[in-house]
């Protein structure tokens, strides 16, 4: 979907294509935890790792603003935080469009008047191999992972200075080594790493966190896709169930990340240990990878 030419909007408004007023929104009851008067927003929330990390982050208190590109998938989610009792709302947008994320922003504050965490996770995944991949799926991949976390960052960053707030991106242990028919998000994900490590240079006396979580394998759910070469939607390559964490799983730890500001989290044993071999055993790790392309094929086609 094509939604360069669109402005956001909240699915529960009175008035699609206007920021809600606080003074509409629904009352809430009192909420608790340690992330009680905090407004989280999360891209990419509507389903999958994102709409795992936003419910968790509302279980522990706080209110969140859930984002994605499907209306109705994202209307559905709305709907299950609030029969939880969750304080919540909904704002379509395109994350690589800078005006809609300018906008995002300024219905974010309209709701809720602040923002304290940015969580960049809104991306698109592929699997091909970089001879047969179309130029444009390339740099739309490239684009969801670094103008999906740049341009929602620049336009939050005004209210996460004044919060002294956190900012988080989710990366992959794609961004540590490269992973065979992954080179576009491979790329993306290793922008969106060093990017953060620049930005805490420069930010080092404002008290503005900016971390970055490498996300290993991870239970998807089952309609999820990935782009193939010609960019058309195909399921994800194989992975073991015994490798991958649960999206709960993976929401808890970026929870834990967020409250006690960590710079940069590892994910699953097989991540971990892919992180310390690729620092101290580049060759050893491209030696498995070359290994595993001849074994296991499966995983990367």
């Amino acid at each position: 979907m094509d939604t360069s030419s669109e402005k956001p909007f909240l699915l529960n408004s009175p008035y699609n294509h206007q920021p809600v007023s606080p003074t509409r929104r629904r009352a809430q009851p009192p909420v608790t935890g340690p992330f009680a008067g905090k407004v989280a927003l999360i891209t990419g929330s509507e389903s999958g790792i994102g709409r795992e990390t936003a419910r968790e982050l509302a279980r522990q208190g706080a209110a969140v603003m859930l984002n994605g590109l499907r209306p109705d998938q994202l209307a559905q989610t709305l709907c299950s935080f609030q029969e939880a009792g969750y304080v919540a709302e909904a704002c379509v947008a395109d994350v690589t469009n800078y005006a809609a994320c300018q906008q995002l922003i300024d219905d974010t504050v309209a709701a809720f008047g602040q923002l304290d965490i940015l969580v960049t996770n809104a991306s698109i995944s592929m699997r091909a191999y970089f001879n047969d991949l179309d130029v444009d799926v390339f740099r739309a991949v490239c684009d969801s992972n670094i103008y999906g976390t740049v341009y929602p960052l620049k336009a939050a960053l005004p209210h996460l200075l004044d919060a002294k707030g956190c900012v988080t991106f989710i990366s992959s242990i794609s961004a540590l080594n490269g992973i065979p028919s992954g080179s576009a998000y491979c790329a993306g994900k290793a922008a969106m790493s060093n990017l953060a490590h620049t930005l805490r240079l420069e930010w080092h006396k404002t008290g503005l966190h900016v971390g970055v979580i490498h996300l290993g394998f991870t239970a998807n759910d089952p309609e999820k896709r990935v782009v193939a070469a010609n960019g058309e939607p195909v399921p994800l390559a194989h992975r073991p169930p015994r490798w991958q964490m649960s999206q709960q799983q993976v929401a808890q730890a970026i929870a834990r990340h967020i409250l006690r500001r960590r710079t940069n989290t590892v994910l699953t044993g097989m991540g971990k240990l892919n992180a310390t071999l690729s620092r101290f055993f580049p060759g050893l790790v491209d030696r498995i990878v070359l290994l595993s392309m001849k074994l296991r094929p499966e995983l990367y086609e």
